[in-house]
């Protein structure tokens, strides 16, 4: 499993940063998952973080552990309609389903692309990495 999606999976939740206008926006996600090699997450396509993210698709991540570690990742949004991908979404994160339904018109994915990630902690540890 990709190392960012594991460790974004035992913060449970993590936060998600975009941009509308010059005013940054912060919100927690909960659901993430590795399909076809990258990093997904999860949403409403009526939500303001869905237009703030195909407006400006810069996002940056970030999720704290249960040890006390953060990771810091950055990249860019780009929607996927595609059925089989939300389908694996819904599948890896059960929890969505009480949300969203395959067909129901709002449920949307995104991945990142040109990402990157820092684990760090307050130790001073740092583990930098590219994600695609």
């Amino acid at each position: 499993m990709n190392k960012a999606v594991e460790f974004l999976k035992t913060c449970q939740t993590f936060y998600i940063a975009t941009a509308e206008g010059d005013q940054p926006r912060v919100r927690a996600f909960g659901a993430v998952a590795e399909i076809n090699g990258k990093v997904c997450l999860a949403t409403n396509n009526t939500k303001a973080v869905y237009r703030q993210m195909t407006e400006n698709p810069k996002i940056e991540i970030c999720g704290v552990a249960p040890d006390g570690k953060w990771i810091r990742i950055t990249g860019k949004a780009v929607a996927d309609d595609s059925r089989d991908v939300k389908a694996k979404m819904l599948e890896i994160n059960p929890m969505l389903k009480t949300m969203y339904s395959l067909d129901d018109g709002i449920f949307a994915v995104v991945y990142l692309t040109d990402a990157a990630a820092k684990i760090e902690s307050f130790a001073g540890e740092a583990d930098s990495f590219s994600i695609d």
